[in-house]
């Protein structure tokens, strides 16, 4: 009978890339914590208008990638291919907005997109999301950047990037853009793609987005929006770099960046690595002063970002902070394997992991297990040792062992002697 496989663009996670994508959460969640933000869950499964409204009904994610179907009562609904629109939902939905002057989140689970997959690239990918409401302020726009700095030198990457960063400017100067940029285009317009056609008076600021090779050409030699900012936007960005500047954080300002999202306003940051190929960012976001009055909500500016967690985990080659040891309890006989549950008992106490092979047969066989699981250390016990009062604890790297007293209450500190040297 033929085997089932995962569908297309979807896979397993397993062995040592589950241990990164750990590292990437756990090192997160402490600063996150240090800097004052509360985690939020939302479903994975919204109403399909939520990103149509939020997201741009003439961005490739509502056109091309999302996995949107009925549901059985005919209902359109979407598996969300980004965090921030139900964060939104939430924050108005909850009344988070009357409750709190400031609203610091973050959110880690899944995301859903029907593009082609690629390396790093897949149709359901882990995401870290962090979302600011209720701050104007250029100041938290480098926060956001400082606090991503301090997990990503922890998680051993202080180098392994660049930061660009860019303002897309506000409604105002957009609008005054506008027919700048569509007069340049509209000479140009035979080379451009069908969508870019299609996006040229409705929306040509996705041109720039656009990942066809010719399109990007025509984009090259454009007119910017950065040079055309508003008095406005060009206070607002040139805070933000006074502030990077006070952090001692280094930028580049890339006049052509654009987000594939239609919600973003001034400023837009992106971390790029060029491990990682052509797709090279791995963490990007930006701030959206009207998305939450555009859904519905209160005038209340906001500002995020995601990290790709599959993609930054294909930059750690090891993870910095050494693991805890691994123990493994071998035995021999029916009086050994009796201790089995106060060892275990003790090692759960001090937060130490021990394992061991039920039904063993032999102490030949409990070695080649405890060699297949990368135990650090095995406990050896046997009818010999339980009369001689010792345990034998061997150093599976180094090869090496030891004995020490038999004394369940004095293990761990006798352990430690020996596996800190």
């Amino acid at each position: 009978m033929e085997r089932i496989k995962t569908l297309r663009g979807f896979r397993d996670i397993y062995g040592e890339e589950v241990e990164k994508l750990r590292f990437i959460e756990i090192t997160s969640r402490k600063y996150f914590e240090l800097f004052g933000y509360k985690e939020i869950i939302t479903p994975i499964l919204e109403n399909t208008g939520l990103f149509i409204r939020s997201i741009g009904d003439t961005t490739d994610i509502v056109e091309k990638e999302m996995f949107t179907f009925r549901d059985l009562s005919g209902e359109s609904v979407t598996l969300r291919p980004e965090a921030t629109a139900g964060i939104v939902r939430a924050y108005l939905e909850t009344g988070m907005f009357a409750k709190e002057r400031i609203s610091k989140l973050f959110s880690i689970g899944p995301m859903f997109r029907h593009e082609r997959p690629q390396k790093g690239r897949y149709r359901e990918f882990r995401q870290i999301d962090v979302e600011v409401f209720g701050i104007d302020d250029p100041i938290i726009d480098a926060e956001l950047i400082w606090m991503t700095s301090f997990i990503l030198k922890e998680i051993g990457l202080e180098k392994k990037y660049t930061i660009e960063v860019n303002s897309v400017g506000c409604p105002v100067c957009r609008a005054n853009f506008k027919n700048i940029i569509v007069d340049y285009f509209e000479a140009k317009e035979e080379g451009l793609c069908n969508d870019c056609k299609r996006r040229l008076h409705k929306n040509p600021l996705r041109i720039f987005d656009c990942k066809n090779t010719q399109c990007k050409e025509i984009g090259a030699t454009s007119p910017m929006l950065y040079d055309n900012l508003c008095e406005s936007c060009k206070i607002h960005f040139n805070g933000f770099l006074e502030y990077l500047n006070i952090l001692k954080l280094n930028v580049i300002i890339n006049k052509r960046l654009v987000r594939g999202l239609d919600y973003y306003t001034r400023t837009v940051f992106e971390f790029i690595s060029n491990d990682l190929g052509a797709q090279n960012a791995f963490l990007a976001g930006g701030r959206y002063n009207n998305l939450v009055e555009a859904m519905g909500g209160p005038n209340v500016p906001g500002i995020g970002f995601a990290i790709g967690m599959d993609r930054l985990a294909m930059l750690i080659n090891e993870p910095v902070k050494k693991a805890p040891p691994q123990f493994f309890f071998a035995y021999l006989g029916d009086r050994a394997k009796a201790l089995i549950i106060p060892f275990m008992e003790r090692f759960i106490e001090t937060q130490l992991k021990l394992s061991y092979l039920p039904q063993a047969k032999s102490l030949k066989s409990q070695m080649r297990y405890a060699d297949a699981l990368k135990a650090d250390y095995v406990l050896i016990v046997g009818d010999d040792e339980i009369e001689k009062g010792i345990i034998v604890i061997r150093d599976m790297k180094r090869g090496n062992q030891i004995n020490i007293p038999l004394d369940i209450s004095s293990l761990i500190q006798n352990l430690s002697a020996f596996f800190e040297k």
